[in-house]
Parts: structure tokens; sequence; C-alpha cells
């Protein structure tokens, strides 16, 4: 005759074996850690990148700026281009690309607290207002340089991109009295 305790004790390790087996819960554990992970990966390494660039962006234009505020610009009759290509050069790593993506604008300014053309608006970017001026010694100049850097990671992109085409615009802006002709 088969009791009760008999009849529970055989299905105790059917049950055990349906219930209790762990093995694949570490692969599947995984792959619902695994995609978040590499994109949290990626955008840290992507927001790293654009710091880093940011910094090289900023110290290209504050050198690239010496040369309009000792003169040696005014000398070269430097133009544009030629500021342009001159700070592209400091940008060590990212010169390649730089040509494209870079946009200045150099200007002569009355005083230091002036609202110069933004070149963001909600359309794109429009560089039409910018300009380029080396000064005379003694003027207030300003130099701003914008790079356009395009985003990978995808969710970083609908936060960071400023003109709404997946790209961050970087800023650099230095202003300051070119010296007197010596």
């Amino acid at each position: 005759m088969i009791t009760r305790r008999s009849r529970l004790a055989g299905a105790r390790p059917l049950r055990r074996g349906l219930l209790g087996n762990r093995d694949g819960s570490t692969a599947v554990e995984f792959a619902f850690v695994a995609l978040p992970f590499c994109f949290m990966i990626f955008a840290i390494l992507e927001v790293a990148l654009i710091f880093t660039l940011d910094s090289v962006l900023e110290n290209a234009a504050i050198d690239t700026g010496r040369l309009v505020r000792t003169g040696q610009a005014s000398a070269q009759g430097m133009t544009a281009a030629q500021f342009k290509d001159n700070l592209c050069s400091r940008m060590s790593i990212f010169s390649d690309t730089c040509d494209e993506r870079v946009t200045i604008d150099v200007r002569v300014i009355p005083q230091f607290n002036v609202t110069p053309p933004d070149p963001l608006a909600e359309e794109g970017f429009d560089p039409s207002g910018l300009t380029y001026a080396n000064g005379n010694p003694g003027d207030l100049v300003l130099v701003r340089a914008w790079y356009r850097h395009p985003l990978l990671t995808a969710f970083l992109s609908q936060g960071l991109s400023q003109i709404g085409s997946g790209t961050a615009v970087l800023t650099a802006t230095t202003a300051f009295r070119n010296e007197p002709a010596g």
C-alpha cells in the first residue's frame, strides 16, 4: 500500500529537478545585464572622448588666438582659412577631421560684454553671420571656434545633440586686447 508519505517522497526528486535546476541561470542573468552594460561602457567612452576633444579645442583656440593678440597674424596677412588651418594643426589627433568640422569667428569687439551672433539655431548650424578680422594693436578681439562632433551612442545623441542631427557642437571662446605694436 502506498502511503501519502511515500507518494510525496517519490515526487520530491521530480519537483526538485524542475524548480531547483540552476544550470544556465548565469547565462540568462548575463544576457539581461550585458546589453545595458555595453551601452553604458560605450557612453562613458564617448563622453570621455567629448571631454578630451573639448579640452584640445579650447587649447588650440587659445594658442591660435595668441597669433592675433601678438600681431603675428596681421604681420603675416593671415586669412580665415590660414587661421583655421593653424587651429587644426594644433588639434593633434583630431586634425584629420578638423577642416570639415571646425568653424571659426574672429572679430573686433567694442567692449567685453557684447553679444555676437550665435550660429547655433533651432534649424541647425548657420555660420553666415561669422567673420574674420585680426584687428589693430590695442583692439579688443573675440576668438570663437565650434567643432561639430558626430555622436555614435544612440541615447547619448538624444541628450547631447544641440542641433538635432546626432551631432554635439563644442565651443571654445577667448577674448583679449591686442598687444601694442612694438
